[in-house]
């Protein structure tokens, strides 16, 4: 059949707005906004807004816009990250605009959005974060700042970054937030610290409240606010590997102060890697592996399940409370864990296949270190090094400790340590 004449469209899309931005098709744009909503975007956010058929948000954002967004106003799924694909792909062919509170490549969807459509199909047009506002509120120099958001991490991870004269700001999980806050800072030791809570920042509502976090006060804070800690005071440890063994609980199977540190240095953490702690105890090495930066990850085997719960209860406590702990004997234990950068033998060594499984786990360039303090495990160290090279030492530590009214030296049992680099 011959058609005789044009078809007329037929769309329940807005028309689009004279003069809006061109995009390439495909192309999402994700505008930040703050509290003030509408009334603090720029113009280049308003005219991308205007000029959206599809706007995705939150509720309260969404709210935000005035009527004369045209654009059907869809609010975030639940849960975000496994709809977020199929959402978009609903809508590759029409214009689509995403708010963001604040900076959205900072703590935000941005940053999401970019991994599951890849940067080429984003254009994200920045509002200050609250990070950025509250720094200007407060005259503190964002660069000599701690930042720890509580949206995506637990309030444990705030341990590590707790020593006199540091200043923290935390991004706010909530209204309870401030309090908890305050509350970890006191139990930590530091109940003198300054907290101050900034709410509906650059918003009509902007509000803060400041008090010592031993003294905070027991009223409502809204829950869109950040924290900022002026940590005063406190008994925090250093980051440097060694802390003291009795910041571990543990039974005895605990790799000790001096042995811990000579072990770190020779597995040499790097930013962003992963860690086995194989035969972990009471998991000292994954720890400050992981305490050595905030991005290092660690998994601690460990067949013994007392051991297994003081190790989760001991990351909690000393701020790292993201490690994995994996109840298990190795090398069973081992199987389809992620590719490590190095592995950590604590224990195990004389089960067969230990050794090798681990070093078959790493690649190129990965690092081993294990430690022995029997005859038998020893041998199988002596023998590896005897195949394979690298570096074999004996660690003989002496602790000062009285002898009736004078002080002696007793001697700790010897530590056989070999370290690899795998070719």
């Amino acid at each position: 059949m011959t058609s005789t004449g044009p078809v007329p469209e037929t769309s329940t899309a807005p028309a689009r707005t004279p003069g809006a931005p061109a995009r390439d098709a495909g192309t999402v744009v994700v505008v930040g906004i703050g509290a003030a909503g509408w009334a603090g975007l720029a113009d280049p956010s308003r005219a991308e807004l205007r000029a959206a058929e599809v706007v995705l948000g939150s509720a309260r954002q969404l709210a935000m816009l005035p009527d004369d967004v045209p654009g059907e106003r869809i609010g975030w799924p639940t849960p975000l990250l496994r709809a977020l694909p199929d959402l978009l792909a609903a809508h590759r062919e029409r214009r689509v605009c995403v708010l963001a509170s604040g900076d959205p490549m900072f703590h935000g969807i941005g940053a999401t959005l970019a991994r599951v459509l890849g940067a080429d199909r984003l254009r994200v047009l920045p509002h200050p974060s609250s990070v950025s506002l509250a720094a200007a509120r407060l005259g503190w120099p964002l660069a000599q700042v701690d930042v720890l958001s509580l949206v995506t991490a637990p309030l444990a991870e705030l341990r590590p970054l707790l020593h006199d004269g540091r200043r923290i700001l935390v991004l706010s999980a909530g209204a309870d937030t401030p309090a908890r806050v305050a509350g970890l800072l006191s139990e930590c030791g530091f109940p003198d610290s300054r907290v101050t809570v900034l709410s509906q920042l650059d918003g009509p509502a902007e509000s803060v409240v400041t008090a010592r976090a031993g003294h905070w006060p027991e009223q409502p804070v809204d829950p869109l606010n950040v924290v900022a800690v002026e940590c005063a005071g406190g008994p925090a440890p250093a980051i440097v590997p060694g802390l003291r063994d009795d910041r571990y609980d543990n039974d005895g199977q605990l790799t000790k102060r001096e042995v811990r540190a000579v072990a770190l240095s020779a597995l040499g953490p790097r930013p962003g890697e992963l860690l086995w702690d194989v035969g972990a105890g009471a998991g000292s090495i994954a720890i400050e592996w992981m305490r050595s930066h905030r991005s290092c990850r660690a998994i601690a085997v460990e067949s013994e399940p007392d051991r297994a719960a003081r190790i989760t209860a001991n990351a909690a406590r000393l701020g790292v409370p993201a490690l994995r702990v994996v109840p298990g004997r190795a090398p069973d234990a081992l199987a389809g864990l992620p590719t490590p950068a190095a592995v950590f033998v604590g224990g195990g060594l004389t089960r067969d296949g230990v050794l090798d499984t681990c070093l078959d786990a790493l690649p190129a360039g990965g690092r081993l270190v294990a430690t022995a303090v029997t005859v038998e495990s020893e041998a199988v160290l002596a023998a590896a090094y005897a195949r394979l090279g690298g570096d074999l030492t004996r660690i003989a530590v002496h602790r000062a400790s009285p002898v009736g009214t004078f002080t002696g030296w007793r001697a700790m049992m010897p530590v056989t340590l070999w370290s690899v680099v795998k070719p």
